[in-house]
């Protein structure tokens, strides 16, 4: 046999079978960050509670024209995960920066967003690349579009009276 003969050829041939099994086998070499990655990435993916304070990764994104919603974006819009924060769900975000903190409609999905990651969505792109990945504080004011999902934070205190349907403008 040519090949039993020859070192050389013999890690050669070893290369070649190695470089093909990665290429075939979409071979992934696993790393502290990838594996910390993956751990976080298989973290619990069930819904908040309304007012829970939660630890997040955050970042921001500046292109697009529509979020997945159908709206156009603005500023105060987010991307999440939906199996976490469905579409309409408004959160607080601190610790982001007093630039960024504050209170953001999640509006948007992406492909890159999963697990406790959400995208803000800011005007310049210079600033978005500014606020590169930071982890930050996110509490859950409202989970998705139903008002009934508010916590005690969004309720009036008081009952306020709202003028009849039949009353005339002074």
């Amino acid at each position: 046999m040519i090949l039993s003969r020859s070192t050389g050829r013999k890690v050669l041939a070893t290369a070649v079978a190695a470089i093909c099994f990665a290429f075939l086998f979409d071979a992934t070499v696993f790393d502290s960050r990838t594996v910390a990655r993956l751990a976080e990435l298989r973290q619990s993916v069930s819904k908040p509670d309304v007012g829970s304070r939660l630890r997040f990764t955050a970042t921001a994104y500046c292109k697009g024209t529509t979020t997945a919603s159908g709206v156009a974006v603005k500023n105060g819009m987010a991307a999440a995960d939906p199996d976490l924060l469905p579409i309409g769900s408004v959160i607080r975000i601190e610790s982001l920066g007093d630039k960024y903190d504050g209170i953001y409609t999640v509006m948007d999905t992406g492909p890159k967003v999963r697990g406790r990651h959400v995208d803000v969505y800011l005007w310049s792109c210079h600033e978005a690349l500014q606020v590169r990945r930071r982890k930050m504080h996110l509490t859950v004011l409202r989970l998705g579009w139903n008002p009934q999902n508010s916590g005690p934070l969004r309720r009036p205190t008081s009952n306020a009276q709202l003028p009849s349907s039949n009353s005339q403008p002074r």
